[in-house]
């Protein structure tokens, strides 16, 4: 089973067109194009009844007290938790493929609609509703991708790992609104093969320096 990308490459910089937050020198950032990346997956398990595709960053620190804040840097030793970006279910195997932008083109203040959306498949919540609970501005329910967006003055890159599940179920079972960890609860025991792809990305311009940006194709 195999999930590729025709723009994302392994263990490399996402482009900021998939981003939602973009490196500016004069306010530490700005907003990104946050469109989803694109994908294709392929040889998956001929029993493969759906498809449900999650990305996280594991890298997000549990203490908030120095994150984005001036004269601080976030250690690289830090505690660390888990940050959803993306929760897409239901998704149909003979799709074959997500294009650029199909399912987010852009950032919606207080966040996009769901669960429901295109080709019968279903969205979860992601992790961006904490994130701007206390912005009067922002807060919402954050349905479908919303790209990285990691603190500016964090000391490490940051990977976002996209896993592709294939279940041997039509319908994820959840309901209602959900959560990354909702999905991987309910489809424990119904995953029959899974495949990753994981990309790094920065907003700190020293770390990023030092990240690869694009591979050759």
């Amino acid at each position: 089973m195999y999930l590729t990308s025709s723009i994302l490459c392994d263990q490399q910089q996402i482009p900021v067109e998939y981003t939602f937050g973009i490196s500016n020198p004069q306010q530490h950032v700005t907003l990104g194009p946050n469109r989803n990346p694109p994908f294709k997956w392929s040889a998956l398990p001929t029993s493969t009844s759906s498809l449900v595709l999650i990305c996280d960053d594991p890298d997000v620190p549990i203490c908030k007290d120095d994150v984005n804040k001036e004269d601080r840097q976030i250690p690289s030793n830090v505690p660390r938790s888990n940050f959803y970006h993306w929760i897409l279910v239901d998704l149909a195997p003979e799709l074959q493929q997500i294009m650029a932008g199909e399912f987010s083109d852009g950032i919606t203040p207080n966040g996009k609609l769901g669960p429901n959306s295109i080709h019968g498949t279903r969205q979860g919540i992601n992790n961006y509703r904490e994130w701007f609970a206390n912005d009067s501005m922002m807060r919402g329910k954050y349905f479908g991708y919303d790209g990285p967006c990691p603190p500016w003055n964090d000391t490490i890159p940051h990977r976002y790992i996209f896993t592709l599940y294939a279940l041997d179920v039509e319908r994820c079972p959840v309901e209602g609104d959900f959560t990354g960890p909702d999905v991987l609860a309910e489809i424990a025991g119904h995953v029959i093969d899974q495949a990753k792809l994981t990309v790094t990305y920065s907003l700190n311009p020293i770390v990023s320096a030092n990240l690869i940006k694009r591979c050759s194709k």
